[in-house]
């Protein structure tokens, strides 16, 4: 019986300390359904998280978090595994102007992260 109640006030634990974040441009988002990696290195790139199935991914850079949507897997391995992540970000994510290649602004954000 003791077992039964510590496995579910763990679960209860799990569940109660979902991570939700702050996006620029968009508000509140869970990060349930990403992996995320947090990035030791000199950049100012210091987490990224990905939602696979929606190819959704959030970043963050110094303190902010941003979306980018309809993202490929591929694309967010390679960033992961980039030896300049900044540089990665800026030309194959970012892109050269306000409307990246993967800006939420110009491709349609996944339903269930819609506000």
């Amino acid at each position: 019986m003791k077992l039964i109640i510590l496995s579910v006030l763990a679960l209860l634990c799990q569940v109660a300390s979902a991570e939700t974040v702050q996006v620029k441009y968009h508000g509140a988002v869970s990060l349930d359904a990403f992996a995320c990696a947090d990035v030791n290195e000199s950049s100012d790139v210091s987490r990224i998280c990905y939602d696979k199935a929606e190819r959704y991914m959030i970043i963050r850079l110094k303190s902010t978090y941003y979306h980018y949507c309809q993202i490929d897997a591929a694309t967010v391995q390679g960033l992961l595994s980039a030896n300049s992540k900044r540089l990665f970000f800026e030309t194959r994510i970012r892109g050269t102007g306000a409307d990246g290649p993967f800006d939420c602004r110009t491709r349609p954000i996944p339903a269930k992260y819609r506000q």
